[in-house]
């Protein structure tokens, strides 16, 4: 292992549902992992050279284990494929540490977890995680139907089955949960999570938009191809530590410049749903483009992804 990296071992690969495998890694030596709280996900770098964020869907008290769930999905940019097709128990993969973007609130005095498909990964370790402090939640679980519901004998056998509420429309969501109805009221304390393929994002969405701020939280696992930010404008960057201004095209991104002049910056997905370029930004409007930050985040600028975000004022200076 390195400071940066972590080279775990493929332990066990369970078939948790139909096309979801669930992979756990450990560490080689059987070492513990460093520790990670419920929401995290880790980078994991694939054998065939590009790398994905995956949830954690363990019990953040068990660090002597990861389990990360996949569901392999053919016409996609090859990384469930590869971790399906590819990757065997006995593997060593490198990983790098948990990182958290969709951390559970402190605030809150109930949870109402939405769970579509896949996205059920990181409310498992919320589960978990608040079922063992005794908090007040709630997990909806939308799928298709039984035979693509993954973890299901985990939570019959968990000490919080009767906090999970299961929901299959079997391809029509109109026959599922009806998400508008669940949040039309505002619960008092309570604090709403989603994660999950488009459509059910857009559903939530629309269904908790009425909600106080602050207390909606979500993570998306892929790009929202619906989302339209409009053209790309060239603009210029500072850079604070030393005063050099950069141009930024119309037609590169931020940290393309950077790498340009030699400055390099931390990237994973590139695509703005990992978070790993997060930059201090010290003054100037950004124009976010990321799925990490929530509108909160976004108003106060204190950060922006370089990876695809851009500038709506003429210069940005950021804190490099």
């Amino acid at each position: 292992m390195s400071a940066t990296t972590l080279s775990l071992k493929v332990n066990k690969i369970v078939q948790e549902a139909e096309d979801i495998r669930s992979y756990e890694l450990t560490d080689p030596q059987g070492s513990l992992l460093p520790m990670f709280t419920a929401g995290a996900h880790l980078d994991v770098e694939l054998p065939n050279g590009i790398a994905r964020q995956y949830s954690i869907s363990s019990d953040p008290r068990d660090v002597d284990r990861y389990v990360v769930a996949v569901l392999r999905e053919p016409v996609s940019r090859g990384g469930s494929v590869c971790m399906h097709d590819n990757v065997k128990e006995g593997d060593v993969l490198t990983i790098h540490p948990p990182r958290n973007n969709f951390p559970l609130s402190e605030d809150a005095k109930h949870h109402i977890l939405m769970a579509g498909g896949i996205g059920v990964t990181p409310m498992m370790a919320m589960a978990r995680d608040l079922s063992a402090r005794g908090e007040s939640f709630e997990m909806h679980y939308c799928t298709r139907t039984p035979a693509k519901t993954a973890f299901k004998e985990d939570i019959a056998a968990s000490g919080f089955a009767d906090s999970i509420h299961f929901h299959h429309d079997n391809g029509n969501p109109a026959d599922g949960l009806d998400i508008k109805a669940l949040l039309a009221d505002v619960r008092d304390g309570a604090h709403i999570y989603y994660c999950g393929p488009g459509g059910f994002m857009h559903a939530c969405e629309e269904a908790s938009n009425h909600w106080p701020r602050g207390t909606v939280h979500f993570e998306f696992f892929s790009v929202d191809e619906s989302v339209d930010h409009g053209d790309s404008d060239a603009f210029q960057i500072k850079i604070a530590s030393t005063g050099a201004i950069l141009d930024v095209p119309a037609d590169k991104s931020i940290v393309d410049v950077l790498r340009a002049n030699g400055i390099e910056v931390e990237t994973m997905c590139e695509e703005g749903i990992c978070g790993t370029c997060a930059t201090v930004l010290v003054e100037g409007d950004p124009d976010h483009r990321d799925f990490v930050l929530d509108d909160e985040e976004k108003e106060r600028g204190e950060f922006i992804m370089v990876c695809c975000s851009r500038s709506k004022s003429p210069l940005l200076t950021l804190d490099l």
